[in-house]
């Protein structure tokens, strides 16, 4: 065994035996860092990549914790944590904004308590990916561009603003030609009171993108408002839904599994249960689908 092996494995140990809780990103490496986010709020107004090494958190109530105003730059969370929960179920702030650029990555963040976690928008290339986002009132991300995708992230519990505008809650959602890959969505539930929506994966101008091999679950709508699994509207049209997991509530009302504009949208190969409607207007070109 040679050195930098034996020192990760005995700062591993370590932390077993002390109950550190995170000592295991002491073997993280930051070899491709361009720079440290160190506090928030911050606007990281050049390319290259930008990291965390431990976790950050404020109070704000509006604007954003992280601003991105070039193309071309990646922010790496290292699994830490971009903290918003302080600002209350009222926060109209985001963790993580980028607005008129390209090529923005967004990895290994875990991001809480805002009203949007992630807003990447207009221009596209957007990655985003191995992304936690957790207790975020409105939005779990909203990605807005062609070439983008959204992958192998896991969105738990959007939902439960207290601004009545904002009552309708989407775990993700998309503008434009977006792959969504391979995601965990669990708990999106609209606040109660206001008839509001929910929507576990949302697509909207969508021409030609894939939704696969997604989990969703537990998407709850208030009173008279609509809860969809995954919805396609505004144009969408020539889309692959493909080996998702959606599971409703068997609640009463209006709910979707899987909701589409038009038939050539293609479903195949979902398993979809506990929706009033199971597939509406796709294609159904063999899904599993039960009440």
């Amino acid at each position: 065994m040679n050195r930098l092996s034996f020192n990760v494995l005995l700062l591993l140990m370590l932390g077993l035996l002390t109950g550190l809780p995170r000592l295991a990103h002491a073997a993280q490496s930051y070899d491709n860092c361009t720079g440290f986010i160190t506090s928030l709020p911050t606007t990281i107004s050049s390319q290259g990549t930008w990291c965390l090494k431990q976790d950050l958190s404020t109070a704000i109530t509006s604007g954003t914790a992280i601003t991105i105003s070039s193309n071309n730059v990646t922010i790496d969370c290292n699994d830490f944590k971009i903290g918003g929960l302080a600002a209350g179920a009222g926060t109209q702030a985001e963790g993580i904004h980028a607005a008129a650029v390209q090529n923005v990555t967004v990895r290994n963040c875990n991001i809480r308590g805002f009203a949007t976690g992630i807003y990447l928008g207009h221009y596209g290339g957007f990655v985003v990916e191995d992304n936690r986002l957790d207790g975020n009132t409105e939005y779990g991300m909203y990605v807005y561009g062609d070439g983008s995708v959204v992958r192998r992230n896991r969105v738990f519990d959007t939902g439960g603003s207290s601004v009545v505008s904002s009552a309708t809650a989407r775990g993700i959602a998309t503008v434009y030609s977006v792959d969504v890959l391979d995601n965990t969505v669990s708990g999106v539930t609209a606040t109660v009171g206001n008839n509001g929506s929910a929507y576990g994966i949302s697509a909207q101008l969508n021409d030609g993108g894939s939704i696969n091999g997604n989990r969703v679950r537990a998407v709850l709508a208030d009173g008279t408002g609509q809860a969809s699994g995954i919805a396609f509207s505004g144009g969408s049209s020539r889309n692959t839904i493909r080996g998702n997991d959606v599971i409703g509530s068997s609640a009463p009302g209006i709910n979707y599994g899987v909701q589409c504009e038009d038939a050539n949208q293609h479903a195949k190969d979902n398993v979809i249960n506990g929706f009033a409607t199971g597939i509406s207007t796709c294609t159904d070109d063999g899904n599993v689908v039960d009440p």
